[in-house]
């Protein structure tokens, strides 16, 4: 299916989507042809045509009764995911009564959608618009005639899936009871940006569904406690690991009207985000000290180590530096209302924005408001 000679982390995948779709086109291959195969060309939403093995295949009963099963083993190529190995299985049986439709539904292991902002059904599979598309594309180029003579459906389940979901954020998105079926292209990119940046998004558009009006904005699960606990009111679905996805979540927050962004944040990347940067991750943007330097110098630290401060490598040294001043909070506000200007300035009147600022201990230090 894939070379094995690619260098160690740049080997390719496949998506949960395209591996349903591989499994769904081998069971109708069997109720077409009397046995599932034990390998099958599946047509991936990217316009690729690509060989899956085919696990655990088998028709049962005949005529009107006769249903097929297939299963395919995702291979995540060598992105660190959750759901790399899971069985992704596909039961498809003959629908009389339904001529010409393919009826895709949810079995164990894939969740249920229980809240709006998904652009899912709620009540519905966790199946997203892409894979169901490329499930049914496949079904149909192999179904040929039987459609023309009854309808097909197709359960898809994931027998690991709910042990998987406890190592997502789908329970926090409202979806209950498995894994989401996902994938835009039908390929896993190793150590996906793009796939994290989807899911910031989505995380957004689901906050602004609550009704609520906030949504709060964290680099990483430290700070997403920290914040946690200083607005304990919220639903949990307000909260957003945007990790180093700050433009793309402010602009979802913008697009889905919410009225106030929180952000939380410690020394480093609240830094990062006061200088401009929109991307703030290690290898985009190093720190700006000139910056701190000029904070420090406005909040009374004495010229040399202002100067200290601007030739250091890193923001943690001056927050060190100015905590052996005492200075702690002075400088933390500081930096807290220096990214609510720089914030206001590209999203002038968009939202109300409130900067909350904690130590690598999770404590407070700071808040400013815009």
């Amino acid at each position: 299916m894939m070379e094995s000679s690619k260098p160690r982390g740049t080997r390719t995948g496949f998506t949960t989507g395209a591996c349903s779709a591989a499994a769904a086109r081998a069971a109708v291959l069997g109720l077409v042809q009397g046995q599932v195969p034990e390998q099958v060309e599946c047509l991936l939403p990217n316009g690729q045509r690509v060989l899956f093995a085919v696990h655990d295949g088998r028709c049962e009963g005949a005529q009107a009764q006769a249903k097929a099963h297939a299963m395919v083993i995702k291979d995540a190529g060598d992105d660190p995911d959750c759901t790399d190995k899971a069985h992704l299985t596909a039961d498809v049986r003959l629908l009389p009564d339904q001529v010409g439709q393919v009826v895709l539904l949810g079995g164990w292991g894939v969740g249920t959608v229980t809240m709006p902002g998904l652009g899912l059904q709620v009540g519905g599979p966790a199946i997203n618009p892409v894979p169901r598309q490329n499930i049914e594309a496949n079904v149909r180029e192999v179904a040929g005639g039987l459609l023309d003579e009854v309808g097909l459906e197709v359960t898809i389940s994931v027998p690991q899936g709910l042990e998987m979901a406890k190592k997502t954020l789908n329970a926090r998105l409202g979806i209950l009871g498995g894994i989401s079926i996902l994938g835009t292209t039908g390929i896993v990119l190793p150590y996906s940006t793009a796939a994290y940046r989807a899911s910031v998004v989505q995380g957004v558009q689901v906050a602004g569904t609550l009704g609520v009006g906030i949504v709060a904005l964290t680099t990483g699960g430290r700070t997403e406690k920290f914040v946690m606990e200083e607005m304990p009111h919220l639903p949990p679905a307000c909260f957003v690991q945007m990790g180093d996805f700050l433009r793309y979540a402010l602009d979802a927050a913008v697009e889905a009207g919410i009225g106030h962004v929180v952000i939380g944040g410690m020394v480093g990347k609240l830094t990062k985000i006061a200088q401009g940067e929109t991307i703030t991750h290690a290898g985009r943007a190093e720190v700006d000290t000139g910056l701190l330097a000029d904070l420090c110098a406005g909040i009374g630290v004495p010229p040399e180590v202002c100067e200290d401060i601007r030739n250091a490598e890193t923001a943690r040294y001056a927050s060190e530096r100015v905590e052996a001043l005492g200075l702690v909070f002075e400088f933390h506000q500081a930096l807290a209302e220096r990214v609510v200007a720089t914030l206001m300035g590209r999203y002038p009147s968009q939202f109300k924005l409130t900067v909350l600022v904690c130590d690598f201990d999770g404590r407070k230090l700071a808040e400013a408001v815009s």
